[in-house]
C-alpha cells in the first residue's frame, strides 16, 4: 500500500496565465487538494485565465484568486508551475512573475513544474547546477541556463520536482504530494539563489 502523505494546512501558489495546458493545471492542483491543500491561482492580472488543450483547442476558464505582484512567497507553501507553450513565455516575460518565482526557490520551499514550465525558471536563473527534465523543446535552454536535463518522466532535485508532459501526470502528481508534504529544502548554492 502507497504511504500517504498528509497536506492539511499547506498552501499552495499555482503560478498560471492564458494558454496554460488544462490538464497540467487541474490534475496536480486536485492531487494536492485532495491531500488536504488549499491552492490559489496566481495570475499576472484578475480575473479567469484560458486553458487549452494540447495548444491547439480552447479548454475551460479559471478564475485567479491572486495577482502576482500583489503576492509573496512567503504566504505559501509550495509552488506549482503547469505548462503548455504559451503560458510559461508569457510568464517570463512578466518581471513580477519571474521575481516570484526567483523568491519562492530563495525560500528552499519545495517546487512542481512540467512540461514547457521550466522555461520561467531558466528567466529566474534557477536551474543552474540543478538536474530536471522538460519538453523536449526546452531542453537546450535548460542546458544552456547550466542545468543538467534527463529524460524521466519524473525527477526530484531537492525538492524541485519536474515531469515532461502530460503523459507523466500521474508520476508527477504522486511526488509533488510526496514532496510537497516533506517541506522545505536546503536552499541551492547557485543561480539566483546563491549567496552574494
Amino acid at each position: 500500500m502507497a504511504q500517504q502523505h498528509n497536506l492539511t494546512g499547506r498552501r499552495i501558489a499555482v503560478l498560471a496565465t492564458d494558454g496554460v495546458e488544462q490538464a497540467e493545471l487541474v490534475q496536480p492542483r486536485s492531487a494536492v487538494e485532495d491531500a488536504g491543500a488549499s491552492t490559489a491561482l496566481v495570475s499576472l492580472r484578475p480575473g479567469r485565465i484560458q486553458a487549452m488543450n494540447h495548444d491547439v483547442e480552447k479548454g475551460d476558464t479559471f478564475a485567479v484568486d491572486r495577482v502576482v505582484g500583489e503576492c509573496s512567497p512567503g504566504e505559501f507553501d509550495a509552488l506549482l508551475l503547469p505548462g503548455g507553450t504559451t503560458n510559461p513565455d508569457k510568464l517570463r516575460q512578466d518581471e513580477s512573475a519571474v521575481a516570484f518565482v526567483r523568491d519562492f526557490f530563495a525560500t528552499g520551499k519545495p517546487v512542481g513544474v512540467i512540461c514547457h514550465g521550466p522555461w520561467t525558471l531558466v528567466e529566474a536563473d534557477v536551474v543552474r547546477g540543478r538536474t530536471l527534465t522538460s519538453y523536449p523543446s526546452v531542453r537546450t535552454d535548460i542546458r544552456n541556463a547550466g542545468g543538467t536535463v534527463v529524460d524521466e518522466e519524473v525527477v526530484n532535485d531537492r525538492g524541485l520536482v519536474s515531469s515532461r508532459n502530460p503523459r507523466d501526470l500521474p508520476a508527477f502528481c504522486a511526488k509533488i504530494v510526496e514532496e510537497f508534504a516533506e517541506g522545505r529544502h536546503p536552499v541551492h548554492p547557485e543561480g539566483a539563489t546563491a549567496s552574494r
